[in-house]
């Protein structure tokens, strides 16, 4: 057995890094290519600015001669320095079924971020929570979602096998929408809203509208996910990279919007009609025509996925919650949208969790983050 650890080092060994998942997944039920443009747009420190804050290394395996692996480790200190830890991170680790290639990329990482002062090593995990993270433990049946990882199951066993152990459990619902929306919720949303008459619903049928309430919502994300686990403030750079990543394939119609008196935005929502099977049609490959796939899959797609909701501390325990989701669901009504997937909750995030449950939902996937002490 002849295993190399490669440093990425040109745009021929990127591309090589880019693609090999491709490879790896090439029978796997239901994995989705990532979206090739946004893949090399991620892993530039010239377009990325993440990159900015953090110290990064990606790495190929070689075994025999051929690309068996890969891996990125990255220390954000940002994040290390708000929390006051030293933690690395390593994430888009993809391997064939072969422990020895994950656990000689996994090492690599390991001594690369200990001869860096970490104390810890957590992953998967990318620059932010916005970036995929965790491995899945549940739900290897079910369809993905954009923003999720889709592993094999014998990466959890590698896991444990190389004495990781739980760092953190994220849950994912399923939430269908019922064909009548029950009274009870009718009256709860009518109730929220006598009761708050300076609060108001906006909601929007095109793109342009949107543009103004950008900032304000993303200025809201960086004050209400500072605690959340992953979390790393957004630049206003990076304000504008995930806009202008997202903006162009959202329907206006999922995004719901509430303003106080002042015209403050203090809660949203962020739905978006699933593009998952757009992206598998077109492999990953938005132009030239790969775009008008994935368009046509959002229009027929029975699946609504939620991407990102915040309501302001001020604003919490008076329901704008149950409000927003039952904006949410008169939308997918109309749309014919038959559930709802709630991206990745944190298992303690007990309030989120209590409204999915409260709609009916059901967790269908489970993902773990994993961590594991780096030795003096």
């Amino acid at each position: 057995m002849d295993i190399k650890i490669i440093p990425v080092q040109t745009r021929r060994d990127l591309k090589t890094f880019i693609h090999l998942p491709a490879k790896i997944h090439k029978n796997h039920h239901n994995w989705v290519p990532p979206i090739y443009m946004d893949e090399w747009h991620f892993f530039n420190p010239h377009k990325n600015e993440a990159f900015s804050h953090a110290d990064t290394i990606l790495l190929l395996a070689e075994k025999n001669g051929e690309v068996a692996g890969r891996i990125m480790g990255i220390i954000n200190h940002l994040y290390n320095e708000i929390h006051n830890i030293k933690e690395g991170r390593f994430c888009v680790l993809e391997t064939y079924e072969d422990f020895e290639v994950a656990n000689a990329l996994v090492n690599a990482i390991q001594e690369w971020s200990a001869a860096k002062g970490m104390s810890s090593l957590v992953g998967p995990v990318g620059f932010s929570d916005k970036d995929p993270q965790g491995f899945m433990i549940e739900g290897f049946n079910e369809p993905v979602v954009i923003a999720t990882n889709y592993n094999f199951p014998f990466m959890i066993d590698f896991m444990n096998r190389m004495s990781f152990t739980k760092k953190v459990d994220l849950v994912v619902y399923k939430v269908m929408v019922p064909e009548i929306i029950p009274e009870v919720y009718k009256k709860i949303n009518e109730r929220i809203l006598l009761n708050n008459p300076e609060i108001k619903v906006v909601s929007f049928n095109s793109k342009r509208k949107i543009i103004p309430y950008v900032k304000p919502i993303l200025n809201l994300v960086n004050e209400t996910f500072k605690d959340i686990y992953g979390f790393a403030p957004l630049s206003d750079k990076e304000k504008s990279e995930f806009a202008s990543k997202y903006l162009p394939i959202l329907d206006p119609r999922f995004l719901k919007v509430i303003e106080n008196g002042k015209k403050e935005v203090v809660a949203f929502v962020l739905g978006m009609p699933d593009i998952s099977e757009g992206i598998r049609k077109c492999k990953g490959y938005v132009l030239p025509f790969g775009i008008f796939q994935i368009l046509w899959a959002q229009r027929k797609t029975k699946q609504l996925d939620l991407l990102l909701g915040a309501v302001r501390p001020d604003y919490r325990d008076i329901g704008l919650n149950a409000v927003m989701g039952l904006h949410l669901i008169q939308e997918a009504q109309k749309r014919k949208i038959e559930y709802l997937d709630s991206h990745l909750e944190l298992e303690d995030n007990l309030k989120m969790r209590a409204e999915n449950e409260r709609l009916g939902g059901v967790v269908y996937k489970r993902f773990r983050v994993f961590e594991k002490p780096l030795n003096d």
